[in-house]
């Protein structure tokens, strides 16, 4: 006997299915099967009925399935924050550049009193004999 894959039109969404037939209805272009299928069920994100040793699921499982395995986009890590996201500081000179720290000359000041104790001379030390 040779197993007939139904048309779409002849399915309902709760209609068991083959996990091959379902793969075959739910997607058309071949990219799943029913490895791919029992897989995603090991997982827990299909819901499968196993009769007579026979694994079913149905057309509204798989795309709650889908629903499951929905990719969310990611925000993006860094880059040019989105209109009104950052916080303006009130400011009675304006700020050229496109600088957002509130005081860079502080860091500047430490980093340049460090870099001119480098350049300076160490005291000599006095040897013991």
């Amino acid at each position: 006997m040779t197993k007939r894959i139904p048309r779409l039109d002849e399915v309902t969404d709760t209609m068991p299915l083959r996990l091959t037939v379902a793969a075959a209805l739910a997607f058309p272009d071949g990219s799943m099967g029913a490895s791919g299928l029992r897989r995603e069920a090991a997982r827990g994100r299909l819901a499968v009925e196993r009769i007579a040793g026979k694994d079913y699921t149905t057309l509204r499982a798989i795309e709650e399935m889908r629903e499951q395995c929905r990719v969310q986009p990611k925000a993006p890590a860094c880059g040019s924050a989105q209109p009104g996201a950052t916080r303006r500081e009130s400011s009675r000179t304006q700020r050229h550049g496109s600088s957002s720290t509130v005081d860079d000359s502080i860091p500047l000041a430490s980093a340049l009193m460090i870099a001119r104790g480098l350049k300076e001379r160490s005291p000599t030390t006095k040897r013991r004999s």
